[in-house]
C-alpha cells in the first residue's frame, strides 16, 4: 500500500466535505428518464459473480471518513508475493527510484519471466508500463495486475508497475508526474532491465487508464519516449462528470457518479469541472489527440465511463490516429476482476490479449 497517508490539506478537506450540489429539476427529470430501464441492464452472470465477490454489497462511494478503511480493504485484494511468482514462472523485484524534482522516491514493481535475464540486443523483451486503478485515491502497484501477470508468462514480456502518490493527500500534478517520472526512468534503464525500448506500452484500468493516457500526452508534448501503444481499460478521463452515462448509472455498480466526483475532487479540489483543468490531469480536456501511439480502449456499455471512452476513441480517429474500441454490453465497471469466471469477462480479456499480440507481431526489428 502506498505510504502516503499525510494529513489532508485543509483546502482539499473543505472541497471534499462539501454537501453534494443540489441537482437542478431538469437534470433530475433527465436522470429519472435515463434510468427507467425495462429490465436490469447488467449481464446476469457478471452481476452474480460480482455479488459473490462483494457479498455485503458493492462498496459505497468513498468519503474522507471511509477512505482509510477502503484503502486497507482494497490493499488486501492486491497480489501477494506468491501470486506474483506464479509458481516460479515470474521473478520480481521492487525498486526505489528518484521521483519528480523535489518529490519523494517512487516504488516500481518489476516483473519478468523467470530464469537468467539478458541485456543483449537480441534478447531484449517488450514491456508494459502499468499504472494501477483506484479512482486516484486508493490502490498500489500490485493492485489489479493479475491479467498482466498472465501476459508475462504467455508472451514473455516485462511488466513495470508504478506506485504513484495518492490523492487527496497529494493532489494534481503529483500522480501524473510520478507516473511519468517512472516511465522516463524505465526508458533510461531499459538495457539494464532487459527491455526493448522500442516496445514499451503504457496500460492501466480506470484511474490507471486515465494516467496511461496522460503519459502518452506528456511524452508527445515534452519530447519524451516514443511509445509503442496504450491500453486504456475503462479509463477515467473526464473530470466534468456530466455525460449521459454518468447520469444513467448514477448510484449503480462499483464506481458511480458520486464516487467519480469524490475521486476527481480529491485530485483537483475546487478546480474540478472548471476551465482550469490540464489534460495532464484529465485527458479528455486535451484539444489535440494527434500523433499518439496506437490505442486499445475498452469500456462497458453499462458504466459511467462509457461516453468519455467512446468520445476519446472517436477524437483519436478524427485526427487520423489508430484506436481499437470495444464497448461491452452489460458489464459493470472493472468487472474484468472476475477474469475467467464469466463468458463476458473472458471475451474482454481475450480481446486485449489479441490486440497486444498483433501489436507485438507488427514490430519490425
Amino acid at each position: 500500500m502506498s505510504s502516503n497517508q499525510d494529513q489532508t490539506p485543509k483546502h482539499v478537506n473543505n472541497t471534499l466535505s462539501m454537501k453534494r450540489t443540489k441537482t437542478s429539476p431538469s437534470l433530475s427529470k433527465k436522470r429519472k428518464v435515463l434510468k427507467n430501464f425495462k429490465q436490469s441492464p447488467y449481464d446476469p452472470e457478471v452481476l452474480q459473480g460480482l455479488q459473490q465477490l462483494f457479498p455485503l454489497g458493492f462498496p459505497p462511494p468513498p468519503t474522507l471518513e471511509s477512505l482509510p478503511m477502503m484503502r486497507i480493504n482494497f490493499a488486501a485484494m492486491s497480489a501477494t508475493d506468491d501470486e506474483l511468482r506464479r509458481g516460479g514462472q515470474i521473478d520480481f523485484e521492487e525498486r526505489k527510484i528518484p521521483g519528480p524534482e523535489g518529490a519523494p522516491e517512487i516504488s516500481l514493481l518489476i516483473c519478468r519471466p523467470s530464469g537468467p535475464s539478458s541485456n543483449t540486443s537480441n534478447s531484449l523483451l517488450p514491456c508494459i508500463y502499468h499504472s494501477h486503478s483506484g479512482g486516484m485515491v486508493f490502490g498500489n502497484n500490485r493492485f489489479c495486475i493479475e491479467s498482466l501477470l498472465d501476459w508475462i508468462v504467455e508472451m514473455k514480456i516485462i511488466v513495470v508497475s508504478v506506485e504513484y502518490r495518492l490523492s487527496p493527500e497529494h493532489s494534481y500534478p503529483a500522480p501524473s508526474e510520478d507516473c511519468y517520472a517512472g516511465l522516463l526512468w524505465t526508458v533510461a534503464h531499459a538495457q539494464e532491465l532487459g527491455i526493448d525500448v522500442s516496445q514499451i506500452c503504457v496500460a492501466g484500468l480506470s484511474a490507471g487508464g486515465g494516467l496511461s493516457a496522460v503519459m502518452t500526452l506528456m511524452a508527445r508534448d515534452r519530447g519524451g519516449p516514443k511509445l509503442q501503444g496504450q491500453l486504456l481499460f475503462s479509463p477515467m478521463l473526464d473530470d466534468r462528470n456530466n455525460t449521459v452515462s454518468t447520469l444513467q448509472y448514477d448510484g449503480m455498480g462499483i464506481w458511480d457518479r458520486q464516487s467519480n466526483r469524490f475521486g476527481w475532487e480529491a485530485l483537483l479540489g475546487d478546480k474540478r469541472g472548471t476551465s482550469d483543468v490540464s489534460p495532464y490531469a484529465a485527458p479528455s480536456r486535451a484539444k489535440d489527440l494527434s500523433n499518439l501511439p496506437p490505442a486499445f480502449i475498452d469500456v462497458s456499455s453499462t458504466e459511467i465511463f462509457r461516453d468519455e471512452a467512446i468520445d476519446y476513441a472517436q477524437r483519436i480517429w478524427q485526427t487520423g490516429g489508430i484506436a481499437e474500441l470495444h464497448v461491452w454490453p452489460g458489464g459493470l465497471h472493472a468487472f474484468t476482476i472476475l477474469k475467467d469466471k464469466t463468458a463476458l469477462s473472458k471475451n474482454v480479456l481475450q480481446a486485449s490479449n489479441n490486440w497486444y499480440r498483433r501489436l507485438l507481431a507488427s514490430h519490425k526489428k
